[in-house]
């Protein structure tokens, strides 16, 4: 008997419609990658194959300097987000369910859900007035900032493997009268660990691209690897960005690969 059950791959054209957005998609970024190996110093007309933007990318002083601040910025918010989005995941899971839980839920995603610029604009003016009122002017409001915003990126993950655990472990260990604090550490942590490691990536590659809260955010001299990279191509536009563009998106899918192999489902 023929199988019948519905299936979209099935439907007229979907093959056409899946190769044409796999096209758009990836055409762009394969012409990037190829053009930061260009050898002339046009963005778009082809001159032969060369490795010299690679090595003077990072000589450059701009480049590392921004580089670094990234790095660093990227780091402590990924850090101080994947903490909080324990916490939270762990209030939000290992809890009966009460009123409000769903209302917790959306305020912890909130960054996902409002556009990115209406956050910018808040923080702004908020940090604005931090600003004026103390006259600190350092690197911990893009710190604050990236960290706010990452949180639900690190807070997915790491619920969704809590309420994929079994709670029998967890209640084992207390009828072996463990302490709530000894039955986290020697039982729910070491199995949330996969699950931290990839939020804490996310977090990292969401802090790292970020452009529109560093924008708003950042003072004089503070510029990060994207800021940087949108400041030159307003100016003028290099093979020199290409280059930096394709190192940003190796270090990406180096780490999005890294985050499914933690994360995906073991037979």
């Amino acid at each position: 008997m023929a199988d019948r059950s519905f299936s979209v791959s099935r439907l007229p054209g979907f093959a056409t419609l899946a190769v044409a957005v796999f096209v758009m998609l990836y055409l762009p970024i394969g012409l990037l990658v190829l053009f930061s190996f260009n050898a002339g110093p046009s963005p778009a007309i082809w001159e032969g194959f060369s490795l010299q933007w690679y090595p003077q990318a990072w000589e450059n002083e701009q480049v590392k300097d921004a580089t670094l601040r990234s790095l660093h910025i990227a780091t402590v918010a990924a850090l101080i987000s994947t903490s909080v989005a324990v916490m939270a995941a762990l209030g939000t899971t290992r809890r009966k369910r009460t009123g409000g839980q769903t209302f917790v839920y959306v305020m912890i995603n909130q960054p996902l859900m409002v556009p990115e610029i209406v956050t910018a604009v808040a923080l702004l003016i908020m940090f604005g007035f931090i600003k004026v009122s103390t006259g600190y002017q350092g690197l911990w409001y893009l710190i604050i900032a990236h960290s706010a915003f990452c949180i639900p990126f690190a807070y997915l993950p790491i619920r969704a493997r809590l309420e994929g655990m079994d709670l029998a472990l967890e209640t084992a260990a207390s009828d072996l009268y463990a302490t709530p604090w000894q039955a986290f550490r020697y039982v729910t942590m070491p199995l949330l660990m996969p699950a931290i490691i990839a939020g804490f990536m996310l977090a990292f590659i969401t802090s790292l691209d970020d452009v529109i809260i560093s924008l708003f955010v950042k003072s004089a001299g503070q510029d990060t690897l994207p800021t940087y990279m949108l400041g030159q191509i307003r100016r003028n536009m290099t093979v020199e960005v290409n280059a930096i563009s394709t190192m940003l998106l190796g270090l990406t899918v180096v780490l999005l690969t890294a985050f499914f192999l933690l994360t995906r489902k073991k037979d």
